[in-house]
């Protein structure tokens, strides 16, 4: 079952990405009197499972879900109707056409992502409002899961004051993306603010890692399962929380853990919090300094009531949503800009990240949830933008350049060299899609 709701999920949201992102180019070329043979969703190669022709254009669904397309008569795709290109042009024709409107046609398909995400985004924060941790609140800072992190100088118990230069007010999970993409962090340690110069490669390092965390709050040591090897299932119960070990007080996981090392094979009394209620226990604890328990959760109104935190709900207005949706929208976009810019330089190793459709499959949950999904499809609206745009012959970016070159220049390219650059760019295309979805593959293989 979860197997159906992570694959209805993505199928949805890639869909509707895709048909949006085709009518962004269908409805301006229709405007412009130009004609529209095939709007498709997914490719139809050889046949299609579904098509009907409506007036001059055929619509259906492709077989292949690797993507979409509208088919424009007299232009250069990747349909490579060098028959069609070889007739005189015809008025309804996309090369007959000035290049201004030719320009908005090509640039249709990425308005309508960047549309599309700032309206989602809106749309969240009014249904759903924000719920954050005030970051002033964390006098205990943060934990740092990560020993790439610890390496590259946050440490847990750091309070994250500012991200390459822009003030941290709230703690939310965007703080961890920003370190990643991060050039100097300031932390307050001991009442002192302390810079820390990330590493180049921090990300690369960080995806070469067995443990993929970054930072998080820290958490109580919450009782969750067992291992097959504990001899602790009698003392605690799941759901009971560790709050001391061998008489010294553990507010959190972290310090349990280290608590734990100096008593390696050795049997100690422990204090467990049990219906809001101090047990006495007997713990053992293994030779590995370990008590063999997974760590539970615990839900935010749980947190509160013992005290570890002071979650915040802003609910907006409509009118209010606006601004706050095209904030969140801008900080989304630069962000994987910064992204996306550390991919194409190799020290950064961020190259090792990239995934195909797997990885977009995997970030589904396995239960449905309207607030996560759309969360999702409006990060992937702006991704397939931005990669749109990109200067890249087979891409809208490509033909973008080409129609700029024309405007300014006065000159347009030739049918034959718009042929054989499309011809490159759909090589690239092939070689980026080979190695995006060779390292899903490759992920699987060595369980990263």
């Amino acid at each position: 079952m979860e197997i159906v709701i992570k694959l209805s999920q993505f199928l949805l949201s890639l869909s509707l990405l895709i048909i949006l992102h085709e009518l962004g180019h269908f409805i301006p070329a229709k405007l412009f009197k130009t004609r529209v043979e095939k709007f498709y969703l997914f490719f139809d190669v050889k046949y299609s499972l579904f098509k009907k022709k409506i007036g001059e254009t055929e619509y259906g669904i492709g077989w292949l879900p690797l993507g979409g397309y509208v088919k424009i008569s007299g232009m250069i795709d990747e349909s490579m109707d060098k028959e069609q290109m070889a007739l005189p042009p015809q008025p309804w024709e996309f090369r007959s056409k000035p290049a201004w409107q030719r320009l908005i046609i090509m640039l249709g398909g990425v308005t309508v992502n960047f549309i599309l995400a700032f309206v989602i985004y809106i749309g969240m924060a009014f249904a759903y409002g924000d719920s954050f941790i005030d970051n002033n609140s964390l006098k205990d800072g943060i934990w740092v899961t990560s020993p790439v992190v610890e390496q590259a100088g946050i440490k847990t118990g750091d309070r994250i004051v500012s991200i390459d230069g822009q003030k941290v007010d709230r703690f939310v999970p965007a703080v961890t993306m920003d370190i990643l993409t991060s050039k100097e962090v300031i932390v307050e340690r001991n009442g002192a603010l302390i810079t820390v110069n990330m590493p180049v490669n921090f990300i690369g390092k960080i995806l070469d890692s067995d443990k993929k965390g970054v930072i998080t709050l820290r958490l109580p040591f919450v009782v969750g399962t067992f291992t097959e090897t504990s001899k602790n299932t009698l003392a605690v119960k799941p759901k009971d929380i560790i709050i001391s070990l061998n008489g010294t007080t553990v507010k959190y996981f972290d310090q349990a853990a280290e608590v734990l090392k100096a008593y390696k094979g050795k049997k100690i009394p422990a204090v467990v919090l049990r219906n809001l209620k101090e047990i006495p226990v007997t713990v053992e604890v293994d030779k590995e300094g370990k008590l063999g328990i997974f760590p539970g959760s615990l839900a935010e109104d749980n947190l509160e009531k013992l005290g570890y935190y002071k979650f915040r709900e802003e609910n907006y207005s409509f009118f209010e949503s606006i601004p706050v949706g095209i904030e969140k929208g801008k900080n989304q976009l630069v962000g994987y800009g910064k992204q996306l810019k550390m991919i194409f330089n190799p020290d950064t190793g961020a190259y090792k990240g990239v995934g195909g459709f797997a990885a977009i499959y995997n970030v589904f949950p396995s239960s449905w949830s309207w607030e996560v999904f759309w969360n999702i499809t409006a990060l992937l609206s702006i991704m397939l933008g931005v990669m749109n745009l990109l200067p890249i012959p087979a891409l809208d970016g490509g033909h973008v350049i080409f129609l700029l070159y024309e405007m300014v220049s006065g000159r347009k390219p030739s049918d034959k060299f718009l042929e054989n650059a499309q011809m490159v760019g759909f090589f690239l295309l092939i070689t980026l899609l080979l190695f995006a979805n060779g390292n899903d593959i490759y992920k699987a293989i060595v369980g990263k």
